[in-house]
């Protein structure tokens, strides 16, 4: 038997998909409003910066991964056009149905998929952007989900990864008190669940810090790989360019 990190605990790594999509099929209805109790709002900001870095143009294909409620693919949309692709994927079908019906409610009607980032159903080399945002420490198996997308992308695109990081040290230990006593409290508050919120901060001390998901990065395919450290490390982008 294989195990993996399902937060703090060791798990059959054929359970933490399952165990990851209860936790969010929990959380989906309030998903947004805990977003932003729990960043204060920063989260739009790190979401902001990650669509300027990407540079979508009008008639790109873009593949948004963990899409959730679809902060991502709308702002993609907008800058792909008519004439470009933006494609909303999430393995957790409560949390995709929340994020295609506010996209309904803007007006914008974009290709939709329940998929697993470890097997994307779509061809090699088309697509120009790939994007993941607070989704990948959630998988698995990182590695395999990097070389997907590495996979799918065409030589020279880029793939974005927004995600939860390592602090700077001054700020450690504020950070775990907020992380493991004020997150859970809040999600038992707003979402009547303690323990999915408490996951989630344990999830994010699980996950490869700023230089051991880039080396990551590099090892799945991409040859150059740049780090955009937010918040003082509390988030980071990573890019990376298919070589």
């Amino acid at each position: 038997m294989s195990e993996t990190h399902f937060g703090f605990q060791k798990v059959d790594e054929t359970q933490k998909a399952q165990r990851v999509r209860g936790v969010f099929d929990s959380v989906a209805g309030k998903y947004d409003v805990m977003n932003d109790l729990m960043s204060m709002g920063l989260h739009r900001a790190w979401k902001a910066y990650a669509v300027a870095v990407a540079n979508v143009r009008e008639g790109d294909r873009v593949l948004d991964i963990a899409g959730g409620t679809g902060d991502l693919a709308k702002a993609f949309a907008k800058k792909a056009g008519a004439r470009g692709t933006v494609v909303h994927t999430d393995i957790n079908e409560a949390m995709l149905r929340q994020g295609r019906n506010r996209l309904l409610d803007d007006g914008l009607v974009l290709p939709t998929a329940i998929c697993d980032a470890e097997t994307l159903p779509f061809p090699s080399g088309c697509f120009d952007l790939v994007s993941v945002a607070f989704g990948l420490r959630n998988m698995t198996h990182k590695e395999r989900a990097l070389a997907e997308m590495n996979r799918v992308l065409r030589a020279g695109g880029r793939l974005l990864v927004l995600e939860f990081s390592k602090v700077a040290q001054p700020l450690t230990k504020a950070y775990d008190w907020y992380s493991f006593q004020v997150l859970p409290r809040l999600g038992q508050w707003v979402a009547g669940d303690a323990a999915s919120y408490r996951y989630l901060a344990e999830s994010i001390r699980m996950h490869p810090g700023q230089a051991e998901l880039k080396a990551m990065m590099k090892s799945a395919g991409f040859g150059h790989v740049d780090v955009h450290n937010l918040s003082a490390g509390v988030v980071a982008l990573h890019v990376g360019i298919k070589c």
